[in-house]
């Protein structure tokens, strides 16, 4: 069984007028503005996943920067998770800026099934000092939601949205929310390589990485790199999709020869556990 922790998907409407959302706003523009930029909905999604064997998917969010757009996208999530209940677990978006209005959303996507929130990008200064957006932390741990956060690397090559969520600056994040249930999206940005320092390892005991985008970012040895440095038990399998499909990480893992239970970890129990899914 296949769990693949990192997927987007996006309303039909949202697609067929994509150029009005490039204007409406920045985040978007930047992923999507390019013609090539692929869309997907829930439906080709579920076609994927069936034909490439994935078992379920986590439905991330992007970081929209009104509360409009996201409670309109986060409907689309929560009615998509609503038709196919046993295959998708839907995570929300709100706006960090406004955190009585963000807690009212979160509150609203809980009752309707929202298991976490994501893919979020902070700000540095959020980052950097996140007092206030400290109350809706404390909602997302006192509901005991999953948060993954975007993450990006401090050299190498750039990309549409890549940003500038780099360890540096996400290391006293976690350090003062230790009870967030805590995914660092795309390896964590090499947030990794520094478990080779004990506190830093101490500090980050209950993060998670995911390898979304991986083919993109590094070369297939970090699956063992990773497994080494932070131990198979904190990995998740994340594609990307549709950025990338599921079956173009699977090949890679294939080719590594990776330990049984480290590619059973990455594929599926890992992330079976995180979302509390009985067999």
């Amino acid at each position: 069984m296949i769990i693949d922790f990192h997927t987007h998907i996006f309303s039909p409407a949202v697609k067929e007028r994509k150029m009005d959302y490039v204007r409406r706003d920045p985040l978007f523009a930047q992923l999507y503005a390019d013609p090539n930029a692929r869309l997907a909905t829930v439906d080709e999604l579920i076609q994927t996943m069936d034909d490439q064997g994935v078992t379920a998917s986590v439905v991330l969010n992007i970081g929209w920067s009104s509360p409009a757009l996201c409670c309109e996208s986060n409907d689309y999530i929560i009615e998509s998770v609503a038709r196919y209940p046993k295959k998708l677990f839907g995570f929300a978006m709100v706006d960090f800026n406004s955190p009585e209005t963000a807690i009212n959303e979160l509150a609203r996507c809980v009752k309707n099934g929202i298991r976490g929130v994501g893919e979020v990008r902070f700000s540095s200064a959020q980052l950097s000092d996140s007092r206030e957006i400290q109350p809706i932390l404390d909602y997302i741990i006192e509901k005991e939601l999953i948060m993954m956060v975007h993450t990006s690397e401090p050299v190498g090559h750039s990309y549409p949205g890549k940003g500038d969520s780099t360890p540096d600056l996400l290391y006293p994040f976690i350090k003062s929310s230790p009870k967030l249930k805590l995914i660092c999206a795309h390896w964590g940005g090499g947030m990794p390589f520094y478990f080779l320092m004990p506190e830093v390892k101490k500090a980050l005991s209950q993060v998670y990485f995911d390898s979304a985008a991986s083919p993109y970012l590094y070369s297939p040895g970090i699956y063992h790199q990773m497994a080494s440095l932070v131990g198979d038990q904190k990995l998740l399998f994340g594609s990307d999709y549709p950025l990338l499909t599921p079956k173009r990480l699977l090949q890679e893992i294939e080719s590594l020869n990776l330990p049984a239970l480290t590619r059973e970890r990455l594929l599926y129990t890992n992330a079976a556990a995180l979302l509390e899914i009985s067999e």
